[in-house]
């Protein structure tokens, strides 16, 4: 398991570039960073950690050269590519502040955040991107000066990447180098992140190397890794999830970055790689078990029996584990068995049978996908935090671990709960407040140091936090009762068909809700029964779903019942803008899209 690796000062006086230093010199010939040049490309590119550092110094002469200096946020629009990467590392060993801005952002998004962080040079992807941005050069209350396209064939007037490239290979200098990134300390900003929001105008969380280094150290008392694990690195660089695990955590564990640019490849690359540790948001978690679930029923009888009665051990197992008790020697040897020759076999075709951690955040899990990995020994460690305190803040672990919640507080953090329920949070990993756009602070705590964190959620007997909802989502119905949202969605989407639901009634008397049909789950589900044709039209379809609706309600109390819904089979996703990019609900565009629907399922009872 990991090893303690050289810490090369006193942790609060860390920065990234002195643990890049580190690695290159203690683990410079070992892999850092992996990728595919096409997504039909099998093969690997891979630099050492070593090689890293030499690719970041001629990068940061080049970036140098262009102008860029110390404290000033440059902004990058590009996929998970070794250019996003290495770049980033290049500027933050100038002393200046990446930011990475969401390749599905909103026009209005973009031209915010390029006024408010005064950036005056964009580095981006390809020709649409360059498109996007060149509107913005002739903008008078945006300072940018300069673009930087990556893609050569896409450069149009504009400077190639590999023209910076060839220039700071040209004017590298060790000296120049190191003279630059010794000069940053660890209170100094080490990036901005512009929250994606689901509603409004992004804010900027400035973070700090000293922040990130502490919650790495944090992390690394509750997670046991392998020495230099493998990560997929396929979730937005815009997000502080994956700047943490695939920017910040990797070069302070000196491990092996692998980037998927596309990421409908992930279940790919899964199966390519064999990971000993998986992250996903609570939607792609649905998705892979949906993809599981559409396998294992079109297996025979015999093989699903097999693995429902493996399953069941596997989540005894598990059970007891969760109540800090030791499995008896019967159950262990019980479990052992079922994994070796049912559940392994099954998850090594998904890529899965090697997983030592498995983690998920960004939104409350539904219990049901829990338990459906739960029955193959893959216990999902959800987490909770914000961007506001650098990722996680909360989280379980294999020795300490309760299904459903979000964990206890990291080393050193605290929570407590307000009076109406919101979670407020404290601790050296909370920043300090929001970047103004004239680059002072917006103070966001209160005088005892709490921050209101947004988010309804209780702590039980144990220490462990139970997410509710929002606190700006709460449904609150016309007789005044309040609703969480997030509980009745995941409730419905217990069943293995409804993929997706969003839950409305904020004034009304009672709740409708919009379901949408698991693309993946649906035929699989209807091939079983014999049932042919495009399964939404099929009434045994529909009137599956009505039982699911019906059971689902059975289990909710008489406020949160849903009392008619509209099924519909276009999934949403950030790139229809229904979503968020980490995969999170944007009710109020589903809301307005959708209006006329919703307000038809209201018609004519005067609700």
């Amino acid at each position: 398991m990991t090893t303690i690796l050289r810490l090369p000062g006193e942790p609060d006086q860390l920065t990234l570039p002195a643990l890049l230093l580190r690695n290159a010199e203690d683990h410079g010939d070992l892999p850092a960073l992996s990728w595919r040049a096409s997504a039909d490309d099998e093969g690997w590119t891979t630099l050492t950690w070593h090689e890293v550092r030499r690719e970041t110094a001629a990068l940061a002469a080049g970036y140098s050269a262009l102008g860029v200096e110390r404290g000033e946020q440059v902004l990058m629009m590009m996929g998970n590519r070794p250019e996003h990467w290495l770049s980033d590392l290049a500027l933050t060993h100038l002393g200046a502040v990446p930011v990475t801005v969401y390749g599905t952002a909103a026009p209005e998004q973009t031209a915010h955040i390029a006024r408010h962080s005064r950036a005056r040079f964009a580095v981006v992807e390809g020709a649409g991107e360059r498109e996007r941005w060149e509107p913005l050069l002739a903008d008078p209350t945006v300072p940018l000066e300069k673009i930087v396209v990556v893609e050569p064939d896409a450069a149009g007037p504009h400077l190639s990447y590999g023209s910076l490239r060839a220039t700071g290979d040209r004017l590298r200098s060790e000296e120049a180098f190191d003279k630059a990134w010794r000069e940053i300390r660890a209170g100094d900003p080490l990036t901005v992140v512009y929250t994606s929001g689901t509603t409004g105008d992004p804010k900027a969380v400035p973070l700090t190397h000293h922040s990130v280094v502490v919650n790495a150290l944090a992390l690394d008392q509750v997670v046991e890794l392998p020495d230099h694990v493998e990560h997929i690195c396929y979730l937005p660089f815009a997000h502080i999830a994956e700047r943490m695990l695939g920017i910040y955590l990797p070069v302070f564990r000196a491990s092996h970055v692998h980037l998927c640019a596309d990421t409908a490849a992930v279940a790919v690359t899964a199966r390519t790689l064999h990971p000993a540790q998986f992250f996903g948001v609570p939607r792609v978690w649905e998705k892979l078990a949906a993809s599981v679930q559409a396998a294992l029923a079109g297996l025979p009888e015999e093989q699903r029996t097999a693995i429902e009665t493996a399953g069941a051990t596997a989540r005894e197992h598990v059970a007891c584990r969760e109540r800090g008790e030791q499995p008896s020697a019967e159950l262990e040897a019980a479990y052992r068995a079922a994994k070796d020759t049912v559940l392994d076999p099954v998850l090594s075709l998904a890529g899965f049978e090697r997983l030592v951690w498995t983690a998920s955040a960004s939104a409350p899990m539904p219990l049901d996908v829990v338990r459906f990995w739960a029955g193959f020994g893959i216990v999902i460690m959800d987490a909770w935090g914000l961007t506001e305190t650098v990722g996680v803040f909360t989280t379980n672990s294999p020795s300490a671990f309760r299904l459903g919640s979000v964990g206890r507080p990291l080393e050193g953090l605290e929570l407590r709960i307000a009076e109406d329920g919101e979670i407020l949070v404290r601790g050296a990993t909370v920043f300090a407040g929001y970047l103004r756009a004239d680059g002072t602070v917006e103070k966001a705590l209160d005088e005892d140091g709490w921050f209101p964190t947004g988010d309804i959620g209780r702590v039980d007997d144990d220490g462990y936090l139970w997410l509710t909802d929002r606190k700006k989502e709460m449904i609150i119905t016309s007789t005044g009762k309040n609703v969480s949202p997030a509980l009745v969605e995941n409730t419905l989407k217990e069943h293995p068909l409804i993929g997706q639901a969003l839950v409305h009634g904020d004034g009304r008397s009672y709740l409708v809700a919009l379901l949408v049909l698991d693309t993946e789950m649906a035929p699989a589900w209807a091939a079983a029964r014999g049932i042919e044709g495009d399964p939404l039209t099929s009434p045994e379809v529909q009137e599956e779903i009505a039982r699911a609706v019906e059971a689902a309600n059975a289990r909710l109390n008489r406020t949160e019942q849903i009392k008619r819904y509209r099924l519909l089979t276009r999934e949403w996703g950030p790139e229809t803008g229904e979503l968020t990019p980490s995969l999170k609900l944007r009710r109020r565009v589903i809301r307005d899209q959708y209006g006329e629907m919703l307000d038809a399922l209201y018609a004519g009872d005067g609700a």
